[in-house]
């Protein structure tokens, strides 16, 4: 069985929702283990008060940062130096970085350089250079529970023709799911899910989760755009452009 991933987890507690730690650490479980977990912020400021709650339960370390000088976000500079404090201690095989600050871009690049892997999670306000430069990059809001609504839902058939279509106008994301396909795919015009979604990870920031599903498969399957085989008894996906 292969080693897992340490991964250190930094977390810029300026910039990001306490309420969506949880559905954090369950997307890097799937990674690997959050063997260093650092909560960067001014813990004197109220503000932060939801943070302190989540600390203890998550076995989070607090980093506390004053605000030497007004104006100025001393966060973020000891965030990029415990960054680099442990990726020369060679301790950790990815950084997560939890932020929806575009000034850490430039640290996810240094880091991509010296060929460990960054997953970003940030919220929708997140400035694109920095979601581009992270794979994956999770929204955050995607991964707070919902309370059950009252509000009428509509019929199960009803529901997945208009998620169908709300898929399908997403040019971009048809556009990457059908590249990834013809990319990976065999003479035969098949592609093994696996080969699929390393394409994906590689070339883009994209992760199924930002769309509602837990799995990359599930998500092709939802467009209809594609023919699916389950083969070796049920345990590998293969897709096929319904257009070929």
């Amino acid at each position: 069985m292969p080693e897992r991933k340490r991964i250190a987890l930094l977390i810029d507690c300026d910039n990001v929702s306490h309420n969506s730690i949880e559905g954090v650490l369950e997307e890097l479980a799937k990674f690997g283990m959050v063997n260093v977990r650092h909560a960067h912020g001014d813990w004197n400021n109220p503000s932060l008060s939801g943070w302190i709650e989540r600390l203890h339960p998550y076995a989070i370390r607090p980093m506390q940062q004053f605000a030497y000088t007004k104006g100025k976000n001393a966060t973020d500079s000891a965030m990029i130096i415990d960054a680099m404090d442990l990726l020369y201690s060679k301790s950790v095989d990815a950084f997560a970085l939890m932020t929806s600050d575009s000034d850490f871009t430039p640290l996810v690049v240094r880091i991509l350089e010296s060929g460990l892997p960054v997953y970003g999670f940030g919220e929708k306000k997140t400035p694109k250079p920095f979601v581009d430069a992270c794979s994956p990059f999770i929204y955050t809001e995607n991964l707070i529970s919902k309370e059950d609504s009252d509000e009428k839902q509509p019929s199960p058939k009803r529901q997945i023709n208009e998620e169908r279509n709300k898929l399908r106008g997403d040019t971009s994301l048809v556009r990457l799911l059908r590249t990834a396909v013809e990319q990976t795919s065999e003479d035969d015009n098949w592609a093994h899910m696996s080969k699929i979604g390393h394409y994906i990870s590689n070339n883009s920031s994209f992760s199924a989760v930002n769309y509602g599903y837990k799995k990359l498969g599930d998500l092709i399957r939802a467009t209809e755009l594609f023919d699916i085989e389950m083969r070796h008894d049920g345990t590998a996906m293969y897709i096929k452009d319904l257009r070929k």
